[in-house]
């Protein structure tokens, strides 16, 4: 913004999951950088993860009534009409009240109420959809806007352009070499063999917990390191071994995850929206598992990595410590082709999204005010 002109109001509607707040919060970190001054305010419910992630981010969290909306006929469908009513409603008393400019969503249960009380008001609509498989209220909201961005090429929404997503500066920017030594002392695994980093996600897999932990002798016989992050709920047994095996290293959860990018050689690990793309953008190659939904979202966002050649993917039904004895284990053996893999993961990785949707806002919020100007120019000349 100008020098002398008001910070920008935005309100950033993306709640609910950790896939829809993750992105939301890292557009609203490089929105900070750009514009110091901007005033951002969080939408969120008490459902999820909401309360939890948003104020730890510092943003200011006003909670609105949820709206989940069934994806399947239902006697709960009859209710949703008065739910979605009674939210907008609560949603458009924080937009007054926070004087907003513009309404950035990226899914979840906070973005349906909140795409509506921004339409009711003529305020700017801003849609970021990072699932390869849009959901109902970014399919709605990308009918009222022009301003549509999605991760992934080929994404049915209207308007789209696909840009990737916004990630964290400490993964976009990470040099994965220079850190490696750190990371794996913080992990205490070795610096001299390959470490495969095993995750199911935010909630963990208990397929890949499964499989890994039955392929642990064979692991181990290749000399291959572990760094497996279970999930808070699923936490596994770190297996017995000798003093000389490799490390076998099992969290529950890690907070800063460019220290596992940095000391891991490969992934296996679902394919959600955000890790894709952070694994992308570190250039780290992995198995991807996509999780058996009917619509086959976690293998549609895998698929441009793949493609691309940084990546492998194996069904949910397929895995198991087979496949990772003859199929993973003997990738994990041929360094040229890991090194080749991470390449084609890192060409297939996104530049800093964050701050090309930040500038974008800010221009949308720069026009509102410009188109406003004017208009009270032509009442005062009219007048």
């Amino acid at each position: 913004m100008l020098a002398g002109e008001p910070a920008p109001r935005v309100v950033v509607a993306g709640g609910h999951s950790a896939g829809h707040i993750e992105p939301a919060m890292n557009f609203a970190d490089a929105l900070s950088l750009l514009e110091p001054t901007a005033e951002i305010t969080a939408l969120g419910t008490v459902r999820g993860l909401d309360t939890t992630l948003i104020p730890a981010r510092g943003y200011s969290l006003e909670l609105i009534p949820p709206v989940p909306l069934p994806r399947k006929l239902s006697r709960d469908l009859l209710h949703t009409p008065g739910r979605l009513r009674d939210s907008v409603r609560a949603t458009g008393a924080v937009l007054d009240r926070v004087r907003a400019e513009v309404v950035v969503g990226f899914g979840g249960y906070v973005a349906m109420p909140a795409y509506l009380a921004a339409r009711q008001r003529g305020m700017p609509i801003v849609v970021h959809e990072a699932n390869a498989r849009p959901g109902v209220a970014n399919r709605l909201a990308a009918r009222m806007t022009t301003h549509v961005f999605t991760a992934a090429p080929r994404v049915h929404l209207a308007h789209a352009s696909a840009i990737g997503i916004p990630l964290r500066p400490a993964i976009t920017r990470l040099d994965r070499a220079a850190l490696r030594e750190a990371a794996r002392q913080r992990f205490g695994l070795r610096l001299d063999e390959p470490v495969l980093m095993v995750t199911g996600g935010s909630q963990g897999a208990q397929a890949i917990n499964a499989a890994v932990a039955g392929a642990v002798t064979a692991l181990r016989a290749a000399g291959v390191q572990v760094l497996h992050i279970t999930g808070p709920q699923r936490m596994v047994e770190p297996p017995d071994g000798n003093p000389g095996d490799p490390p076998y290293v099992v969290v529950p959860y890690v907070d800063e995850m460019q220290y596992a990018y940095a000391a891991a050689d490969f992934a296996i690990c679902r394919s959600g929206a955000m890790t894709c793309a952070e694994l992308a953008a570190v250039g780290l190659p992995a198995a991807y598992v996509p999780l058996p939904l009917r619509g086959g979202e976690q293998r549609l966002n895998a698929e441009a990595v793949v493609a691309a050649g940084g990546a492998v993917i194996v069904d949910d039904a397929d895995l198991n410590a087979g496949w990772i004895e003859t199929t993973l284990i003997p990738l994990l053996a041929d360094t040229e082709r890991r090194a080749v893999m991470s390449a084609h993961a890192l060409a297939a990785g996104a530049p800093d999204v964050g701050s090309l949707l930040a500038r974008h806002v800010l221009t949308v919020v720069a026009e509102r005010r410009a188109v406003a100007l004017l208009r009270r120019a032509r009442r005062q000349l009219g007048g």
